[in-house]
């Protein structure tokens, strides 16, 4: 299925003339985001005829979405308070441009219902719910006390108006633990905490407040009990100002880490007739009680039992709209734009229908083996996949960095299919057609979420994939020693481009002979886990015969280049024939795919080289780029193993780093508010044994 969305056609749902909302037709619209929302906020108003302006922050000078908008303005820097955020820059810009409409995409500003008044308060649009539908749901708070106080159930939990540590002690004692803490304000993980013990309560408050305050610009909590082994299930509501609320289905989004939705699909495996229609109808009643207009979405929990509650209602599109679209044809941005010109929804309830199931993935630049750490660095190499029922909805392209300042969602990778098994067959598929060089991703990770047995037969809950960890993080296999492989693309492709193939050599039947290592992960640090050796013969035209030296394995091939341009070739090995590409990430590394798997490999010059500046055994080095938000020892202060010792901030999420061994810290490099690079030198601490 290709990229662009198909549209219903259909009477539209009037009511009478007399009370007609005013009207207006926009055509142009500022888009105040960034990466794949924007691209595919850009596309729907191409093709309905509305242009489109682009805003930009440094760090996005050159991308997709300022190429492919009508037009762009930069409107700050690259951190989002001076960008994204920025809105007297962003209503400047659409002034400037005469724009007559702004739509927030999600994130950043798009549940901000200042953000929203100031629109209307500029004469602009907000494509989005009203300001004061969006500030009773912004707050996870008073939106609980609402619709709890209307019949739909709710988590029990804490929600009051004094947030000391001392009355949320007593509240988690009430409630019962584990109990879950939340950001009022929050959303996609932010400022939520597990809380499974009195004694780690105070500290995930904190933990939680800095992370609400510094991604929301709100520190107010509440707390719920958590349910154990939910699911995650939502329906997306849509709302228009003639008064009609309907819902368009649910997505079932419970395959999480850290909170934050990895896999959605619909419609869910776990839903009965009758309950479809009981969340569906709670979902309607939320609308009507916020006489919702535009998209929203209204997220339950579901217990084993069957019993679902109230989580929170999101005010904005989701990430996980297309799969909604897969399935009933239509589009949702389309949508909000036509009931933003106060136009009534295109279609009633019953004319609502779901055809066959779909299934989408989202993909990152993140480390799974790592401990999902954000990856930087820059794209030098994205392909995308291409098939019957594939779309994917893309942000970036080759040569693009990937910074640390926005979140590390790529793509998104959807499929649809007549059922779930032929949607889970095609996106397992379209994943492994997907090349991503440059920064580490999560494509094997996704594609054993899809073929794990528990995933197939729909048994799933929000411990997924802490409970199959094993499963599902290890390195990947290479059962047909594709790395071997893998060097011999690189050697073939190094011996083509030196010219040695024309270079008088003075023992013509010496290999030419290029070593290489494998390089996978380990803290901060890429490590060689497998060391080859290639020794390779030329032949006649582009035959080489080659042996491959892996550890204790030795392996002769013959080789047939049938084609080569700029790093992809098509080889014939031993009569079977494959397409390789490899990409030179940097004087010494590469990243090769072939059969496929992608390899990371180091090419080892012959010549000495350099030995790498050695650190002091004790120092603790930053896995990621950041911003330090915490430091939370001193010089000098005894410190014991797994002790959190500073706190750093990327991405919009933050990352702990802990003592590895008892001892003491002999010195602070960096500060609360500074910038640090991966691998920079944090601390130092000395252990116990250094001592004795």
């Amino acid at each position: 299925m290709s990229r662009q969305i198909s549209r219903h056609k259909t009477a539209p749902v009037e009511d009478d003339p007399r009370t007609m909302p005013a009207r207006r037709v926009l055509r142009r619209v500022l888009v105040a985001n960034r990466g794949e929302i924007a691209l595919r906020v850009i596309r729907t108003c191409r093709a309905m005829g509305i242009a489109t302006v682009a805003v930009f922050s440094d760090a996005d000078a050159r991308a997709p979405h300022v190429l492919e908008a009508d037009e762009a303005v930069r409107i700050g820097g690259s951190m989002p308070g001076e960008s994204y955020l920025n809105v007297p820059a962003i209503i400047d810009a659409a002034l400037r441009t005469g724009a007559d409409a702004i739509h927030p995409g999600y994130g950043f500003l798009a549940e901000n219902a200042d953000f929203a008044t100031a629109c209307g308060n500029a004469g602009l649009v907000f494509i989005g719910p009203r300001p004061d539908a969006i500030s009773r749901m912004g707050s996870k708070r008073e939106a609980r006390l609402l619709v709890a106080a209307h019949g739909v159930p709710v988590v029990p939990g804490y929600e009051g108006e004094d947030q000391s540590n001392e009355r949320f002690v007593l509240a988690a004692r009430e409630i019962g633990y584990p109990v879950l803490v939340k950001a009022s304000a929050g959303g996609g993980g932010k400022g939520m905490r597990t809380v499974w013990q009195e004694s780690d309560l105070v500290a995930a408050l904190e933990g939680a407040r800095r992370e609400a305050r510094s991604a929301f610009g709100d520190e107010t909590l509440l707390l719920e009990r958590l349910v154990q082994e939910p699911r995650h299930i939502e329906f997306q509501i849509f709302g228009d100002q003639w008064g009609n609320i309907i819902h368009l289905g649910e997505r079932e989004c419970t395959i999480q880490r850290r909170h934050q939705k990895v896999i959605e699909e619909t419609p869910s495996v776990a839903l009965t007739s009758d309950l479809r229609q009981r969340m569906g109808e709670a979902a309607v009643t939320v609308g009507r009680l916020l006489s919702y207009t535009g998209a929203g979405t209204v997220e339950f929990i579901l217990d084993s039992s069957g019993e679902f509650a109230f989580l929170e209602v999101n005010t904005r599109l989701q990430v996980e709209h297309p799969v909604t679209e897969l399935v009933t044809g239509l589009d949702l941005v389309r949508w909000q734009i036509l009931v933003a010109e106060g136009q009534p929804l295109p279609l009633r309830q019953e004319d609502i229908h779901v055809n066959g199931h779909a299934i989408e993935a989202r993909v990152y630049a993140e480390d799974p083996q790592n401990g999902f750490l954000p990856s930087t660095g820059r794209l030098i190499e994205w392909r995308e996949p291409a098939g019957d029922g594939v779309r994917v909805d893309g942000g970036v392209c080759a040569g693009d960095v990937v910074a640390p300042f926005y979140d590390p969602m790529l793509a998104k990778i959807c499929a649809w299919g007549e059922d779930r098994i032929e949607a889970i067959r095609r996106l397992e598929y379209a994943l492994g057609q997907a090349v991503v060089f440059g920064v580490r991703n999560n494509l094997h990770f996704l594609r054993r979420i899809l073929l794990h047995d528990v995933f197939v037969a729909g048994a799933i809950s929000t411990t997924f994939i802490e409970r199959y960890a094993s499963a599902l993080l290890d390195p990947p296999g290479d059962a047909d020693n594709t790395v071997t492989l893998a060097a011999l693309v690189v050697a073939l492709v190094r011996f083509h481009a030196t010219g040695q193939e024309t270079r008088w050599r003075n023992n013509p039947s010496a290999p030419v002979i290029e070593r290489y290592s494998e390089q996978r992960h380990a803290d901060a640090h890429s490590v060689s886990v497998a060391s080859i050796e290639v020794r390779l013969w030329p032949e006649r035209g582009q035959r080489f015969s080659a042996v491959l030296v892996h550890g204790e394995e030795r392996r002769s091939v013959n080789v047939l280049v049938r084609e080569a341009r700029d790093g992809d070739l098509v080889l014939e090995i031993d009569g079977r024939v494959s397409t390789a590409l490899a990409r030179q990430a940097s004087t010494h590394d590469w990243w090769v795919r072939i059969g496929g798997s992608t390899h990371i490999l180091r090419w080892h010059s012959p010549l000495p080289e350099p030995e790498d500046r050695e650190r002091a055994s004790g120092s603790l080095v930053a896995p990621m780029p950041g911003v330090v938000v915490s430091v939370l020892v001193e010089e000098g202060q005894e410190i014991h193993a797994d002790d959190p010792l500073l706190i750093l901030e990327a991405m919009k999420m933050e990352h702990t780093v802990r003592a590895p061994y008892d001892g003491f810290v002999e010195a602070i490099r960096y500060h609360v508010g500074e910038q640090v690079a991966a691998s920079a030198v944090l601390l130092d601490v000395r252990s116990v044994e250094e001592d004795a």
